[in-house]
């Protein structure tokens, strides 16, 4: 159990949020998650979550932003440290949060930290050390900036191919799993040279700055983590899936897996599936079909008994694949 104070109460006064090994759920408060760990701003923004949610719930933030709550939960989980689930993520919500973290890291930390060492080192124009260590540090950022071109140009387009249905035997994503350095390292190496090799008063800016290269670090860490923990696992069970549907047919024809999977299903159990791969949870489902949570969660246990697919990524790929739903009606949150 974790004690916060609140600004309304006196000092003596406190709420508590119950955050155990279970960790999130949708029914906390959205400002209790932050007060627990600051470090979630960043993961607000690359959902696209605005500030102004008052004691709304995690789940009442993400429906009114259009946010896959189930996956906001895991990824808020798992940088928290707390237990967190695999299954319950929407690959394009989660890569819709991924390439929002590449234009913050591109665009937005990494020049800050740049302009503040620049700032930090000015009027030591003959000052060669200082002027190595901004060179490491722009190399450093190439290094960066071509790692997440390549995440948005090759794999994120080979994820989308996925989601369709197109599976290919040129590339697996363990091939980039096995190749995925961290970089985080040389963020590191370039702190403690700056720590041991410049030496100059009046640092205050420099402390400033090394300080911001700390905090990228962790961040960036934890962007690896949901990345080697969430992303790369949740695609190599699509790849599976893919590939099963493919043995014992030598060239099986779209009209054919349809009609034999879609045969199986009731009308009702169809437009659950679409109302998942749309990325709504239970409760939304129930309201926009007119019937209770309970009935929802049969029809979805139901439904994976039928089709043997037992993930919301797995329905989403097959509701596209069976025109249930359009792929562009499901976009990256």
């Amino acid at each position: 159990m974790i004690i916060f104070a609140v600004g309304k109460l006196s000092p003596i006064q406190t709420v508590m949020i119950s955050v155990n090994k279970d960790g999130y759920s949708p029914r906390h408060i959205m400002r209790d998650l932050l007060r627990d760990n600051a470090m979630l701003l960043p993961a607000l923004s690359r959902f696209d979550i605005p500030f102004g949610f008052g004691e709304a719930s995690v789940a009442e933030v993400c429906r009114n932003h259009n946010v896959d709550c189930p996956t906001f939960i895991s990824v808020c989980n798992l940088l928290s440290g707390y237990r967190y689930e695999r299954d319950a993520i929407s690959l394009p919500a989660l890569m819709g949060y991924l390439r929002r973290a590449h234009t913050s890291f591109l665009n937005i930390e990494l020049p800050k930290i740049r302009y503040n060492l620049i700032e930090a080192t000015a009027g030591q124009e003959d000052d060669e050390v200082a002027k190595l260590l901004i060179k490491f540090f722009d190399d450093y950022v190439e290094e960066v900036r071509r790692h997440m071109e390549y995440e948005n140009e090759v794999i994120f387009t080979y994820i989308d191919r996925l989601l369709v249905g197109e599976a290919t035997g040129e590339f697996r994503i363990s091939d980039y799993s096995e190749s995925h350095s961290d970089t985080v390292e040389k963020l590191n190496q370039l702190k403690e040279m700056f720590i041991s090799q410049y030496s100059r008063k009046d640092n205050m800016k420099l402390s400033s700055a090394l300080f911001d290269i700390i905090v990228c670090g962790r961040d960036m860490m934890s962007h690896f983590e949901v990345e080697t923990q969430l992303l790369i696992p949740c695609v190599m069970r699509i790849e599976s899936q893919l590939k099963s549907g493919q043995q014992g047919k030598e060239k099986p024809t779209e009209t054919e897996n349809t009609a034999e999977q879609l045969k199986m299903l009731s009308e009702r159990e169809k437009e659950i599936i679409r109302e998942v791969a749309l990325g709504k949870a239970n409760k939304e489902i129930a309201d926009s079909l007119f019937i209770s949570v309970n009935t929802v969660t049969t029809h979805r246990r139901n439904i994976c008994a039928k089709l043997d697919i037992h993930t919301t990524a797995g329905l989403t790929v097959f509701a596209i694949i069976n025109h249930l739903v359009d792929l562009a009606d499901v976009k990256p949150q």
